[in-house]
Protein backbone atom coordinates (compact mmCIF):
# COMPACT_ATOMS: atom_id res chain seq x y z
CA UNK A 1 0.00 0.00 0.00
CA UNK A 2 1.70 3.34 -0.88
CA UNK A 3 1.21 6.10 1.62
CA UNK A 4 2.04 9.35 2.65
CA UNK A 5 2.21 10.65 6.43
CA UNK A 6 2.50 14.02 6.76
CA UNK A 7 3.58 14.90 10.21
CA UNK A 8 2.83 19.00 11.34
CA UNK A 9 4.70 20.12 13.73
CA UNK A 10 7.76 18.05 12.51
CA UNK A 11 10.73 19.28 14.51
CA UNK A 12 8.57 19.29 17.83
CA UNK A 13 9.44 16.72 20.90
CA UNK A 14 6.01 15.01 19.99
CA UNK A 15 7.14 13.86 16.56
CA UNK A 16 11.25 13.47 17.70
CA UNK A 17 10.35 11.81 21.30
CA UNK A 18 7.18 9.43 20.14
CA UNK A 19 6.68 9.51 16.27
CA UNK A 20 9.76 8.78 14.98
CA UNK A 21 10.70 5.91 17.32
CA UNK A 22 7.34 4.40 16.78
CA UNK A 23 7.47 4.76 13.12
CA UNK A 24 11.16 3.42 13.23
CA UNK A 25 9.69 0.31 15.23
CA UNK A 26 7.70 0.05 12.36
CA UNK A 27 9.94 0.03 9.46
CA UNK A 28 11.96 -2.46 11.94
CA UNK A 29 9.04 -5.20 12.59
CA UNK A 30 8.10 -5.11 8.91
CA UNK A 31 5.04 -3.59 9.75
CA UNK A 32 5.27 -0.05 7.85
CA UNK A 33 3.67 -0.58 4.19
CA UNK A 34 5.64 -0.01 1.63
CA UNK A 35 6.19 2.62 -0.96
CA UNK A 36 5.62 4.79 1.62
CA UNK A 37 6.87 8.21 1.91
CA UNK A 38 6.95 10.34 5.79
CA UNK A 39 6.92 14.21 5.45
CA UNK A 40 7.78 16.72 7.80
CA UNK A 41 5.94 19.83 7.97
CA UNK A 42 7.56 22.81 10.11
CA UNK A 43 8.56 26.59 9.75
CA UNK A 44 12.44 26.71 9.59
CA UNK A 45 14.30 25.81 6.10
CA UNK A 46 15.89 22.62 5.81
CA UNK A 47 16.75 19.82 3.29
CA UNK A 48 15.84 16.66 3.57
CA UNK A 49 19.12 15.53 4.45
CA UNK A 50 19.26 17.91 6.82
CA UNK A 51 15.88 16.67 8.32
CA UNK A 52 17.42 13.32 8.52
CA UNK A 53 20.51 14.40 10.01
CA UNK A 54 18.08 16.25 12.65
CA UNK A 55 16.44 13.28 13.13
CA UNK A 56 19.86 10.64 13.65
CA UNK A 57 20.76 12.99 16.53
CA UNK A 58 17.54 12.85 18.18
CA UNK A 59 17.79 9.48 18.48
CA UNK A 60 20.57 9.21 20.80
CA UNK A 61 17.86 11.17 23.18
CA UNK A 62 15.74 7.94 22.88
CA UNK A 63 15.70 4.51 24.88
CA UNK A 64 18.25 2.15 23.87
CA UNK A 65 16.09 -0.45 22.93
CA UNK A 66 14.60 1.54 19.78
CA UNK A 67 17.91 3.16 18.66
CA UNK A 68 18.66 2.28 15.06
CA UNK A 69 22.22 0.91 14.14
CA UNK A 70 23.72 3.38 12.18
CA UNK A 71 22.83 0.73 8.84
CA UNK A 72 18.75 0.89 9.56
CA UNK A 73 18.88 4.21 10.32
CA UNK A 74 20.35 4.76 6.78
CA UNK A 75 17.57 2.34 5.38
CA UNK A 76 15.00 3.83 7.19
CA UNK A 77 16.16 7.63 6.66
CA UNK A 78 14.79 7.06 3.04
CA UNK A 79 11.12 7.56 4.09
CA UNK A 80 12.22 10.55 5.54
CA UNK A 81 11.53 14.09 3.79
CA UNK A 82 11.19 17.62 5.02
CA UNK A 83 9.17 20.77 3.81
CA UNK A 84 9.12 24.46 5.00
CA UNK A 85 5.25 26.00 5.78
CA UNK A 86 4.09 28.85 7.33
CA UNK A 87 1.08 27.44 8.67
CA UNK A 88 -1.24 30.74 7.90
CA UNK A 89 -0.42 31.06 4.42
CA UNK A 90 -3.16 29.00 1.62
CA UNK A 91 0.04 29.23 -0.94
CA UNK A 92 2.21 27.18 1.42
CA UNK A 93 -0.91 24.53 1.34
CA UNK A 94 -0.95 24.71 -2.79
CA UNK A 95 2.45 23.51 -2.56
CA UNK A 96 1.81 20.71 -0.18
CA UNK A 97 -1.54 19.86 -2.22
CA UNK A 98 1.30 19.29 -5.59
CA UNK A 99 3.44 17.40 -3.52
CA UNK A 100 0.94 15.25 -2.84
CA UNK A 101 -0.34 14.82 -6.01
CA UNK A 102 2.83 14.55 -8.20
CA UNK A 103 3.00 10.75 -6.32
CA UNK A 104 -0.78 9.81 -5.81
CA UNK A 105 -0.63 7.46 -2.81
CA UNK A 106 -3.45 5.58 -1.92
CA UNK A 107 -3.22 6.96 1.62
CA UNK A 108 -2.52 10.08 3.11
CA UNK A 109 -3.05 10.43 6.65
CA UNK A 110 -2.11 14.09 8.42
CA UNK A 111 -1.21 14.29 12.28
CA UNK A 112 -1.29 17.05 13.36
CA UNK A 113 1.46 17.00 16.37
CA UNK A 114 0.62 21.06 16.39
CA UNK A 115 -0.51 23.18 19.51
CA UNK A 116 -3.94 22.21 19.50
CA UNK A 117 -4.97 26.14 18.84
CA UNK A 118 -3.92 25.49 15.42
CA UNK A 119 -6.05 22.78 14.61
CA UNK A 120 -8.61 25.08 13.15
CA UNK A 121 -6.42 26.81 10.81
CA UNK A 122 -4.87 23.94 9.87
CA UNK A 123 -8.07 22.14 8.70
CA UNK A 124 -9.74 25.33 6.78
CA UNK A 125 -6.64 25.41 4.73
CA UNK A 126 -6.54 22.02 3.90
CA UNK A 127 -10.31 22.00 3.60
CA UNK A 128 -9.58 24.99 1.06
CA UNK A 129 -7.26 23.25 -1.35
CA UNK A 130 -8.70 19.86 -1.65
CA UNK A 131 -6.49 18.39 0.70
CA UNK A 132 -9.40 16.37 2.34
CA UNK A 133 -11.07 14.29 0.04
CA UNK A 134 -12.01 10.70 1.05
CA UNK A 135 -8.48 8.67 0.88
CA UNK A 136 -6.83 11.37 3.36
CA UNK A 137 -6.95 11.52 7.12
CA UNK A 138 -6.64 13.52 10.16
CA UNK A 139 -4.84 12.47 13.25
CA UNK A 140 -5.37 15.05 16.03
CA UNK A 141 -2.93 15.07 19.24
CA UNK A 142 -4.29 15.91 22.72
CA UNK A 143 -5.22 18.20 24.30
CA UNK A 144 -8.38 18.71 22.38
CA UNK A 145 -9.66 21.81 24.06
CA UNK A 146 -8.90 23.62 27.36
CA UNK A 147 -12.91 23.23 28.13
CA UNK A 148 -16.52 21.98 26.78
CA UNK A 149 -16.43 24.93 24.62
CA UNK A 150 -13.01 25.57 23.21
CA UNK A 151 -13.02 21.55 22.25
CA UNK A 152 -16.43 22.46 20.67
CA UNK A 153 -15.03 25.02 18.32
CA UNK A 154 -12.11 22.67 17.05
CA UNK A 155 -14.78 19.76 16.36
CA UNK A 156 -16.75 22.19 14.28
CA UNK A 157 -13.46 23.19 12.63
CA UNK A 158 -12.34 19.93 11.82
CA UNK A 159 -15.94 18.72 10.59
CA UNK A 160 -15.90 21.71 7.84
CA UNK A 161 -13.37 19.95 6.03
CA UNK A 162 -13.27 16.09 7.20
CA UNK A 163 -16.16 13.91 7.96
CA UNK A 164 -16.34 11.92 11.07
CA UNK A 165 -14.38 8.96 10.19
CA UNK A 166 -11.51 10.76 8.73
CA UNK A 167 -10.57 12.39 11.86
CA UNK A 168 -8.59 10.44 14.31
CA UNK A 169 -8.14 11.71 17.86
CA UNK A 170 -5.66 10.14 19.18
CA UNK A 171 -4.88 8.72 22.87
CA UNK A 172 -2.10 6.68 23.51
CA UNK A 173 -3.63 5.01 26.31
CA UNK A 174 -6.00 3.42 24.04
CA UNK A 175 -2.84 1.82 22.24
CA UNK A 176 -1.42 0.15 24.87
CA UNK A 177 -1.44 -3.93 24.53
CA UNK A 178 -3.15 -3.83 28.11
CA UNK A 179 -6.12 -1.70 27.23
CA UNK A 180 -6.28 -3.48 24.05
CA UNK A 181 -6.91 -6.85 26.00
CA UNK A 182 -9.79 -5.53 28.21
CA UNK A 183 -12.04 -6.20 25.59
CA UNK A 184 -10.64 -9.50 24.12
CA UNK A 185 -10.51 -10.33 28.47
CA UNK A 186 -14.99 -9.19 28.84
CA UNK A 187 -16.25 -10.42 25.39
CA UNK A 188 -13.54 -12.91 24.53
CA UNK A 189 -13.68 -14.85 27.90
CA UNK A 190 -16.50 -16.78 29.42
CA UNK A 191 -15.17 -16.63 32.56
CA UNK A 192 -15.57 -12.68 33.45
CA UNK A 193 -18.22 -11.38 32.18
CA UNK A 194 -20.42 -13.30 34.34
CA UNK A 195 -19.61 -11.37 37.79
CA UNK A 196 -19.23 -7.97 35.64
CA UNK A 197 -21.13 -6.20 37.72
CA UNK A 198 -22.68 -4.73 40.48
CA UNK A 199 -23.85 -7.92 42.54
CA UNK A 200 -19.89 -9.26 41.96
CA UNK A 201 -17.64 -6.30 42.41
CA UNK A 202 -17.29 -3.95 45.02
CA UNK A 203 -15.06 -1.23 43.12
CA UNK A 204 -13.25 -0.23 40.80
CA UNK A 205 -10.17 1.83 41.31
CA UNK A 206 -7.97 3.43 38.05
CA UNK A 207 -4.66 4.88 39.02
CA UNK A 208 -2.59 7.10 36.35
CA UNK A 209 0.70 7.70 38.66
CA UNK A 210 4.16 9.04 37.66
CA UNK A 211 7.33 9.93 39.54
CA UNK A 212 8.50 12.32 37.63
CA UNK A 213 7.85 16.30 37.79
CA UNK A 214 6.51 18.86 35.10
CA UNK A 215 10.61 19.04 33.98
CA UNK A 216 10.66 21.79 31.48
CA UNK A 217 7.18 21.79 30.59
CA UNK A 218 6.13 24.00 33.72
CA UNK A 219 4.59 26.60 31.49
CA UNK A 220 2.44 24.51 29.43
CA UNK A 221 1.47 22.18 32.32
CA UNK A 222 0.22 25.25 34.60
CA UNK A 223 -2.25 25.81 31.99
CA UNK A 224 -3.51 22.81 31.78
CA UNK A 225 -3.67 20.62 35.19
CA UNK A 226 -4.15 17.16 36.15
CA UNK A 227 -7.76 17.17 35.37
CA UNK A 228 -7.61 17.91 32.04
CA UNK A 229 -3.87 16.35 31.41
CA UNK A 230 -4.69 12.99 32.12
CA UNK A 231 -8.47 12.66 33.89
CA UNK A 232 -11.17 14.20 31.23
CA UNK A 233 -8.89 12.20 28.57
CA UNK A 234 -6.70 8.83 29.31
CA UNK A 235 -8.76 7.95 32.80
CA UNK A 236 -12.21 8.49 31.44
CA UNK A 237 -11.41 6.37 28.46
CA UNK A 238 -10.02 3.97 30.83
CA UNK A 239 -13.36 3.38 32.58
CA UNK A 240 -15.91 3.75 29.03
CA UNK A 241 -13.85 0.38 28.49
CA UNK A 242 -14.34 -1.30 32.01
CA UNK A 243 -18.05 0.19 31.97
CA UNK A 244 -18.82 -0.67 28.93
CA UNK A 245 -21.43 -3.14 27.80
CA UNK A 246 -20.97 -5.69 25.22
CA UNK A 247 -21.36 -3.85 21.91
CA UNK A 248 -23.03 -5.85 19.19
CA UNK A 249 -19.97 -5.79 17.03
CA UNK A 250 -16.81 -5.08 16.88
CA UNK A 251 -17.65 -2.06 14.38
CA UNK A 252 -15.59 0.65 15.86
CA UNK A 253 -19.22 2.89 16.03
CA UNK A 254 -20.56 -0.06 17.49
CA UNK A 255 -17.57 0.49 20.16
CA UNK A 256 -17.97 3.98 20.80
CA UNK A 257 -21.43 4.17 21.02
CA UNK A 258 -21.45 1.54 24.12
CA UNK A 259 -18.62 4.14 25.75
CA UNK A 260 -20.98 7.11 24.96
CA UNK A 261 -23.46 5.62 27.10
CA UNK A 262 -20.77 5.05 29.76
CA UNK A 263 -19.76 8.90 29.40
CA UNK A 264 -23.54 9.77 29.72
CA UNK A 265 -24.19 7.59 32.52
CA UNK A 266 -21.18 9.22 34.77
CA UNK A 267 -22.98 10.94 38.32
CA UNK A 268 -22.71 14.24 37.42
CA UNK A 269 -20.88 16.62 39.53
CA UNK A 270 -22.55 19.60 41.59
CA UNK A 271 -20.74 22.91 43.64
CA UNK A 272 -21.22 20.17 47.07
CA UNK A 273 -20.33 16.84 45.40
CA UNK A 274 -17.19 18.45 44.10
CA UNK A 275 -15.40 19.51 47.52
CA UNK A 276 -17.17 15.65 49.00
CA UNK A 277 -15.58 13.76 45.88
CA UNK A 278 -13.17 15.26 44.49
CA UNK A 279 -9.51 15.83 45.71
CA UNK A 280 -6.54 18.09 44.01
CA UNK A 281 -3.30 18.65 45.24
CA UNK A 282 -0.50 20.31 44.50
CA UNK A 283 3.49 18.43 45.15
CA UNK A 284 6.15 19.93 47.45
CA UNK A 285 9.59 19.36 48.06
CA UNK A 286 10.70 15.75 48.89
CA UNK A 287 12.61 12.40 48.11
CA UNK A 288 11.91 10.49 44.44
CA UNK A 289 14.49 7.17 44.85
CA UNK A 290 16.78 8.80 47.40
CA UNK A 291 17.07 12.00 45.90
CA UNK A 292 15.99 15.34 46.75
CA UNK A 293 13.59 17.13 44.20
CA UNK A 294 11.78 20.28 44.44
CA UNK A 295 7.98 20.92 44.51
CA UNK A 296 6.13 22.24 41.83
CA UNK A 297 6.12 26.06 42.59
CA UNK A 298 10.09 25.52 42.41
CA UNK A 299 10.25 23.65 39.08
CA UNK A 300 11.37 26.24 35.97
CA UNK A 301 8.30 28.40 34.25
CA UNK A 302 5.85 27.76 36.87
CA UNK A 303 4.73 30.82 38.79
CA UNK A 304 5.31 31.00 42.05
CA UNK A 305 1.85 31.80 43.14
CA UNK A 306 0.62 28.68 41.21
CA UNK A 307 -2.96 27.31 42.17
CA UNK A 308 -2.47 24.26 39.57
CA UNK A 309 -3.05 20.78 40.54
CA UNK A 310 -0.95 18.07 39.98
CA UNK A 311 -3.22 15.55 41.89
CA UNK A 312 -6.81 14.88 41.39
CA UNK A 313 -8.96 11.88 43.05
CA UNK A 314 -12.08 11.61 42.42
CA UNK A 315 -15.34 9.48 43.13
CA UNK A 316 -17.95 8.89 40.38
CA UNK A 317 -20.77 5.94 39.47
CA UNK A 318 -21.85 5.17 36.35
CA UNK A 319 -26.11 5.26 36.83
CA UNK A 320 -27.27 2.22 35.03
CA UNK A 321 -28.09 -1.62 36.30
CA UNK A 322 -24.90 -2.87 35.67
CA UNK A 323 -23.38 -0.55 37.84
CA UNK A 324 -25.43 0.95 39.92
CA UNK A 325 -24.14 2.04 43.35
CA UNK A 326 -20.56 0.64 42.72
CA UNK A 327 -18.01 3.28 43.02
CA UNK A 328 -15.15 4.22 40.47
CA UNK A 329 -12.05 5.80 42.04
CA UNK A 330 -9.82 7.84 39.45
CA UNK A 331 -6.86 8.83 40.88
CA UNK A 332 -3.61 10.69 39.16
CA UNK A 333 -0.88 12.87 40.37
CA UNK A 334 2.66 14.03 38.98
CA UNK A 335 6.05 13.05 41.88
CA UNK A 336 4.27 10.05 43.44
CA UNK A 337 5.58 7.24 45.07
CA UNK A 338 6.26 4.95 42.13
CA UNK A 339 5.73 5.29 38.17
CA UNK A 340 2.30 3.24 38.03
CA UNK A 341 -0.65 2.62 35.79
CA UNK A 342 -3.32 0.21 36.88
CA UNK A 343 -6.64 -0.82 36.86
CA UNK A 344 -7.58 -2.67 39.97
CA UNK A 345 -11.35 -4.52 40.13
CA UNK A 346 -12.30 -5.44 43.68
CA UNK A 347 -14.35 -8.11 44.06
CA UNK A 348 -16.51 -8.96 47.13
CA UNK A 349 -15.61 -11.03 49.58
CA UNK A 350 -17.70 -14.48 49.82
CA UNK A 351 -20.75 -14.26 51.25
CA UNK A 352 -20.07 -16.91 54.22
CA UNK A 353 -16.74 -17.37 54.94
CA UNK A 354 -15.82 -20.72 56.49
CA UNK A 355 -11.92 -20.43 56.77
CA UNK A 356 -9.61 -18.02 58.37
CA UNK A 357 -8.95 -15.03 56.27
CA UNK A 358 -11.26 -16.48 53.31
CA UNK A 359 -13.03 -12.64 54.27
CA UNK A 360 -10.10 -11.36 52.03
CA UNK A 361 -11.84 -10.22 48.88
CA UNK A 362 -9.90 -11.28 45.14
CA UNK A 363 -9.32 -8.81 42.86
CA UNK A 364 -8.06 -8.67 39.31
CA UNK A 365 -5.27 -6.05 38.84
CA UNK A 366 -4.90 -4.89 35.25
CA UNK A 367 -1.51 -3.56 34.57
CA UNK A 368 -0.50 -0.27 32.18
CA UNK A 369 2.84 0.71 33.05
CA UNK A 370 5.63 0.27 33.93
CA UNK A 371 5.22 -3.51 32.64
CA UNK A 372 1.91 -5.10 30.49
CA UNK A 373 -0.07 -7.85 32.04
CA UNK A 374 -3.08 -9.11 34.19
CA UNK A 375 -2.96 -10.57 37.74
CA UNK A 376 -5.55 -12.27 39.57
CA UNK A 377 -5.26 -12.32 43.29
CA UNK A 378 -7.32 -15.57 44.77
CA UNK A 379 -7.34 -17.13 48.26
CA UNK A 380 -5.42 -20.97 48.85
CA UNK A 381 -5.10 -23.10 51.45
CA UNK A 382 -1.13 -23.42 52.31
CA UNK A 383 -1.98 -27.00 53.84
CA UNK A 384 -0.05 -28.62 56.13
CA UNK A 385 -1.81 -27.37 59.25
CA UNK A 386 -4.49 -30.57 59.74
CA UNK A 387 -6.54 -32.66 57.75
CA UNK A 388 -8.92 -31.46 55.67
CA UNK A 389 -12.33 -30.86 57.56
CA UNK A 390 -10.39 -30.03 60.73
CA UNK A 391 -10.94 -26.25 60.89
CA UNK A 392 -7.44 -25.71 60.81
CA UNK A 393 -6.74 -25.01 57.22
CA UNK A 394 -5.38 -21.50 56.94
CA UNK A 395 -6.13 -19.40 53.25
CA UNK A 396 -3.08 -17.19 52.12
CA UNK A 397 -3.56 -15.01 49.01
CA UNK A 398 -1.81 -15.90 45.77
CA UNK A 399 -1.66 -14.41 42.16
CA UNK A 400 -2.02 -15.47 38.62
CA UNK A 401 0.50 -13.10 36.85
CA UNK A 402 0.16 -13.20 33.27
CA UNK A 403 3.27 -11.38 32.12
CA UNK A 404 2.34 -10.15 28.25
CA UNK A 405 5.74 -9.33 27.43
CA UNK A 406 6.77 -12.98 27.84
CA UNK A 407 3.49 -14.51 26.80
CA UNK A 408 4.02 -12.45 23.07
CA UNK A 409 7.64 -11.93 23.20
CA UNK A 410 7.54 -11.24 19.35
CA UNK A 411 4.31 -9.75 18.50
CA UNK A 412 4.41 -6.71 20.75
CA UNK A 413 4.07 -2.85 19.43
CA UNK A 414 4.02 0.30 21.45
CA UNK A 415 1.28 2.13 21.61
CA UNK A 416 2.27 5.07 19.46
CA UNK A 417 3.25 2.05 16.76
CA UNK A 418 0.29 0.79 17.15
CA UNK A 419 -2.01 3.80 16.86
CA UNK A 420 0.03 5.11 13.46
CA UNK A 421 -0.62 1.60 12.06
CA UNK A 422 -4.26 1.59 12.26
CA UNK A 423 -4.33 5.19 11.36
CA UNK A 424 -2.65 3.98 7.96
CA UNK A 425 -5.13 1.14 7.98
CA UNK A 426 -8.06 2.81 8.48
CA UNK A 427 -8.88 1.11 11.50
CA UNK A 428 -11.10 3.69 13.75
CA UNK A 429 -11.64 1.48 17.05
CA UNK A 430 -9.01 2.61 19.11
CA UNK A 431 -9.56 6.67 18.18
CA UNK A 432 -12.02 8.68 20.08
CA UNK A 433 -15.17 10.00 18.41
CA UNK A 434 -16.02 14.17 19.03
CA UNK A 435 -19.01 13.48 20.87
CA UNK A 436 -17.41 10.71 23.17
CA UNK A 437 -14.93 13.28 23.84
CA UNK A 438 -17.35 16.42 24.33
CA UNK A 439 -19.18 14.19 26.53
CA UNK A 440 -16.24 13.95 28.87
CA UNK A 441 -15.33 17.74 28.59
CA UNK A 442 -19.22 18.25 29.86
CA UNK A 443 -18.80 15.70 32.82
CA UNK A 444 -15.63 17.32 33.75
CA UNK A 445 -16.74 21.28 33.84
CA UNK A 446 -18.69 21.56 36.90
CA UNK A 447 -14.65 20.76 38.62
CA UNK A 448 -13.65 23.32 36.65
CA UNK A 449 -15.60 26.09 37.45
CA UNK A 450 -15.89 25.08 40.96
CA UNK A 451 -12.05 25.68 41.54
CA UNK A 452 -12.28 28.61 39.26
CA UNK A 453 -13.52 30.24 42.26
CA UNK A 454 -12.29 28.13 45.36
CA UNK A 455 -9.55 30.16 47.02
CA UNK A 456 -8.43 27.34 48.80
CA UNK A 457 -6.33 26.03 46.07
CA UNK A 458 -4.97 22.46 46.25
CA UNK A 459 -3.74 20.46 49.04
CA UNK A 460 -0.19 19.83 49.37
CA UNK A 461 1.65 16.79 49.52
CA UNK A 462 5.13 16.05 50.11
CA UNK A 463 7.03 14.16 46.53
CA UNK A 464 7.31 10.64 46.99
CA UNK A 465 4.12 9.87 48.94
CA UNK A 466 0.59 8.79 47.35
CA UNK A 467 -0.75 12.41 47.55
CA UNK A 468 -2.50 14.17 50.00
CA UNK A 469 -4.59 12.33 52.80
CA UNK A 470 -7.53 13.45 51.88
CA UNK A 471 -7.45 10.99 48.63
CA UNK A 472 -7.32 8.25 51.13
CA UNK A 473 -10.01 9.16 53.34
CA UNK A 474 -12.18 9.61 49.77
CA UNK A 475 -11.49 5.75 49.60
CA UNK A 476 -11.87 4.90 53.34
CA UNK A 477 -15.15 6.55 53.80
CA UNK A 478 -17.09 3.97 51.94
CA UNK A 479 -14.95 1.53 53.40
CA UNK A 480 -12.44 0.96 50.90
CA UNK A 481 -8.51 1.74 50.31
CA UNK A 482 -6.34 2.21 47.39
CA UNK A 483 -4.09 -0.64 46.15
CA UNK A 484 -0.81 0.09 47.92
CA UNK A 485 -2.81 0.33 51.02
CA UNK A 486 -4.33 -3.21 51.02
Amino acid sequence: MSFDLILFGGTGDLTWRKLMPALFQAWRHHKLPAQGRILAVARDERSDEQYREFIRERFFEVEAAKQPSPQEFDRFSELLHYRRMDLSKASDYEGLKGWVEARGAKTVVLFLATSPHLFPQICQQLGAVGLNAPHVRVVLEKPLGHDLQSARDINRAVASAFTERQALRIDHYLGKPAVQNLAALRFGNALFEPLWRRESISNIQITLAESIGVGTRGDFYDRTGALRDMIQNHALQLLTMIAMEPPPSNDADAIRDEKLKVLKSLKPFTAETVVRDVVRGQYRAGTIDGEKVAGYLEEVKVPADSACETFVALRTEVQNWRWAGVPFYLRTGKRLAARDAQIVVNFRPVPHPIFPGAARANKLVIKLQPEDGLELHLMAAKGGLGPVGSGNEQLSPVSLDLDFDKAFPTERIGAYERLLLDALAGRLNLFVRSDEQEQAWQWVEPILHHWAQDHEGPRPYQAGSWGPPAASALVARDGHAWAEEQ
